[in-house]
């Protein structure tokens, strides 16, 4: 069992494999969860939790930075062992009553996560009676945090600040690496970069709420993806990222984002053609033709 890594005072690390959860609070005090890690994973997340906070402790709340599969996956499952409520934005309401399917990802903006989105899950889920929307300028049980609209990478996407020691927790508005290269995503080496490029459906959106968070000049940040990150460097890094960030040269939102509101999808600009597919199709069907004639040849042999 991986254990919790305290990355500031009163708040702890787990990574679960490529996504992070985060935990404030101290043991024997109030705590909340900050995210919840892919589906499946509610147990590792429950042992990890109980070493840090006692056996039979529980949250006070599970807050969401958004409701994508790989941050609200054992979200319902830990909620419904804690008998503790899931709170979200009121944007990601729809998505998490299977009222909407998120706006399906782009896997045409290019890249290594963009590749492997074809291959991952962008519907709904249904928390049911668990879900509470956040409250303007409050976020439960751990004083002194400060939750911020940071929409672009989904509709409702939110990050948790505490002004206090300046410490971030970011969620998917941006991450500490490089998820677009193979080698970013498979060394995890510590960098600033855009998270989850094929998920982010408005990317103007998305460029706003990155300067927004750079202007907080964050010591620490902990981000869905990557290790988080705290040096003397960071809020200048961060500044430096923020203006030059860029959307991607091509892609289905790139020029047009998704149009939602509280009820989800509104309109979706047309999907680009996608040649992998296709591809994927040519070369199980020349394999097969190869493998069909290999299988012949046996045949007239014997």
């Amino acid at each position: 069992m991986k254990p919790i890594t305290r990355i500031a005072p009163d708040v702890g690390w787990l990574p679960i494999s490529f996504v992070n959860v985060y935990f404030i609070g101290r043991p024997g005090g109030a705590w909340a969860m900050v995210d919840a890690g892919l589906p499946g994973r509610a147990h590792q997340i429950l042992e990890a939790a109980e070493a840090r906070f006692g056996s039979g402790s529980r949250p006070q709340a599970i807050l969401l930075t958004h409701g994508h599969w790989d941050h609200a996956g054992s979200a319902l499952a830990l909620a419904e062992i804690w008998d503790v409520p899931i709170l979200a934005h009121r944007m990601e309401k729809p998505y998490l009553t299977a009222m909407s399917d998120y706006p399906p990802p782009d896997p045409t903006v290019g890249g290594a996560m963009a590749f492997l989105s074809r291959f991952m899950p962008s519907g709904s889920r249904n928390f049911g009676d668990r879900l509470r929307e956040l409250q303007p300028n409050e976020v439960p049980a751990v004083a002194g945090w400060e939750w911020l609209a940071t929409p672009g990478h989904s509709p409702g996407h939110v990050s948790f600040f505490r002004p206090s020691d300046r410490v971030l927790l970011a969620g998917d508005a941006f991450a500490t690496m490089n998820m677009d290269s193979w080698a970013g995503l498979i060394s995890g080496k510590r960098t600033l970069a855009r998270a989850g490029a094929p998920f982010n459906t408005d990317w103007d959106a998305t460029r706003s709420s990155v300067k927004e968070l750079a202007k907080l000049r964050p010591n620490v940040v902990g981000c869905g993806h990557g290790i988080p990150r705290c040096d003397a460097e960071l809020p200048a890094r961060l500044e430096q990222f923020a203006e030059r960030f860029r959307a991607p040269r091509t892609g289905r939102y790139v020029r047009r984002p998704a149009r939602t509101d509280e009820r989800g999808i509104i309109s979706l600009p047309p999907a680009p053609f996608d040649p992998v597919p296709f591809a994927t199709a040519g070369a199980l069907i020349l394999a097969g033709i190869a493998l069909g004639a290999g299988y012949l040849d046996d045949q007239r042999r014997r």
